[in-house]
């Protein structure tokens, strides 16, 4: 009878795991698998920046490469991330965070580039010639002019990076790379019956910090644009969604 009754409710299953202390204190509870979650987000994100932006300021700056851009957009959202988690564990990087973190960053690429380019590219092409006739080469040209009017595309591709990154982190428990996707799996090893409440709430925690993650970078993204250029963030971070979910 208790049997059935814990089958049949999960949800309330979930609550109660949930409501445990030692669900999250204890040694590979959820306050060390949120530590876990956010590292490998955290690294992600940066390798991805590190990357991507670079070369999408560049190529925006020089007026090439459009099509480049979106090649490389279109190829690293058709390559499934399980896939990566799948292939990259096999080489010399073997288990653990270091082919999570990469495969999560060649998924954090496209929004960062294409918003990247985008946001040079967007700069009104008078500006540009103005800086040039005051004397300035090209790289302050970029660094004093169009990296500034370029903000509110980068903040918006950052955010949509990292929401996504976050979100699909949870996937690296399937190469035991730690974070809140551990909770799940280890839910699944119990069987649906006993562990049904468990998988439920680890994708509740999941859901929530990615939300969190996009509250918290929605209000930053607001605060650090400057008013003049918040209609132009709006827009960016529409481009920067249809980049995400293409």
């Amino acid at each position: 009878m208790s049997r059935r009754t814990v089958a049949a409710n999960p949800v309330e299953q979930a609550v109660t795991w949930l409501n445990d202390p030692l669900n999250w204190t204890n040694p590979g509870g959820v306050l060390d698998r949120l530590g876990e979650h956010l590292t490998i987000s955290a690294a992600a994100v940066a390798v991805g920046c590190l990357v991507a932006w670079p070369v999408g300021l560049w190529l925006g700056h020089t007026g090439r490469g459009g099509g480049l851009v979106v090649l490389v957009s279109n190829l690293t959202l058709a390559v499934p991330t399980i896939a990566l988690l799948s292939i990259l564990p096999l080489t010399f990087l073997g288990f653990g965070k270091p082919p999570v973190i990469l495969a999560l960053a060649v998924f954090a690429v496209p929004p960062l580039l294409a918003n990247a380019f985008t946001g040079i590219r967007q700069v009104d092409p008078q500006v540009r010639e103005a800086a040039r006739g005051m004397g300035l080469s090209g790289w302050q040209v970029l660094r004093r002019v169009e990296l500034p009017l370029a903000v509110p595309y980068l903040a918006a591709g950052f955010r949509t990076a990292a929401v996504q990154v976050v979100a699909t982190a949870a996937l690296a428990a399937f190469v035991n790379g730690g974070g809140l996707g551990q909770i799940i799996s280890a839910g699944f090893g119990l069987g649906i019956s006993i562990g049904g409440g468990q998988i439920l709430a680890g994708g509740l925690l999941v859901a929530t910090l990615a939300l969190i993650t996009e509250g918290l970078l929605a209000v930053l993204e607001r605060a650090f644009t400057p008013r003049p250029l918040r209609r132009t963030g709006r827009r960016a971070d529409e481009q920067a969604s249809a980049v995400g979910s293409g």
